[in-house]
């Protein structure tokens, strides 16, 4: 079985749970989850854990991402891409605009802002899917909820069309983003691509396409692209346990510091290694004792 993170380039027409079942059966393993959806008209970066490193699945949806979008200034829609049913057309009203109104209007974004979530979204509202809800016609109240852009980059502008790089927290619509220029320039704006380009530390230059992957396989070199758990952890310090306390870590209890190779000293959480090097988890330090808590565990002989 194989444990670790792959990084999918996701093609047009997909959605994540598509790449996810195609994945099961090109790496011949059930036990594979991806790291937040992303909408079937967009590509890009998907990262997707395999075996033990599903449980880092809700870890890596909370990391910054970055995507190239395209908007299109002159049209609204229900969903706020072009894909979707066209609510308004203001025609050539964007024409009265100049390139750096439209550029204000776009770099104004950049830092923190509360945006509201579109119904064509998979967040849920009393357990049904928003874009459920959307389909069959009902709109619910949603609450805004804070994002930040960090940057927001012009990388072309041919109006009515404007091409932008966009790196972000969690949780942020770019489709939404698109459709808040348009009504800040009051002539509506619809997204008309999107690529996401990075997950975390999850660049587009190590993803691979679902046929690559496969061609990959049969060439044996698929676990040659996987990225090992303990990459994730790269920030934490790395400390190596003593051989009479293997049994210990095995079985999840708490760590005394004497346990460890080297006394560690953080208060915060540090990456464990057995006393034959291998990652077996992260460990933080337990409050009012001398001791390391399990944070997260990855036990290389543990069940996959």
């Amino acid at each position: 079985m194989i444990n670790g993170i792959l990084i999918v380039q996701k093609e047009q027409g997909f959605t994540s749970h598509d790449v996810v079942a195609k994945l099961r059966g090109i790496c011949k393993q059930k036990k594979i989850g991806h790291t937040g959806t992303l909408d079937p008209n967009a590509t890009g970066v998907l990262p997707v854990c395999l075996g033990q490193a599903t449980k880092l699945c809700d870890l890596l949806t909370d990391h910054d991402k970055e995507y190239i979008a395209e908007l299109l200034l002159g049209k609204t829609t229900d969903t706020q891409d072009i894909w979707g049913t066209v609510l308004t057309d203001t025609g050539d009203l964007w024409k009265s605009l100049t390139e750096k109104q439209v550029e204000d209007a776009i770099l104004s974004f950049v830092g923190e802002q509360m945006q509201l979530p579109p119904m064509y979204s998979a967040l849920k509202v009393n357990g049904k899917k928003l874009y459920e809800l959307a389909r069959a016609g009902i709109q619910v109240e949603r609450e805004r909820r804070p994002v930040t852009f960090y940057e927001i980059e012009i990388l072309e502008m041919n109006l009515p069309r404007v091409k932008i790089r966009v790196s972000c927290s969690r949780g942020t619509y770019i489709r939404t983003l698109c459709a808040d220029i348009g009504e800040k320039l009051s002539c509506g704006a619809v997204m008309t691509a999107l690529e996401r380009t990075r997950v975390g530390m999850f660049e587009k230059s190590r993803s691979y396409t679902l046929s690559e992957l496969e061609k990959l396989r049969d060439e044996g070199k698929l676990e040659e692209l996987v990225y090992p758990v303990e990459d994730c952890f790269s920030e934490f310090p790395t400390y190596y346990v003593k051989k009479e306390a293997d049994r210990f870590l095995k079985n999840g209890n708490e760590l005394k510091k004497t346990m460890f190779e080297k006394t560690p000293e953080e208060k915060g959480r540090i990456r464990v290694y057995d006393a034959q090097k291998r990652f077996c988890g992260v460990y933080e330090k337990a409050d009012g004792r001398d001791t390391y808590k399990p944070w997260k565990l990855f036990l290389p002989d543990a069940e996959g």
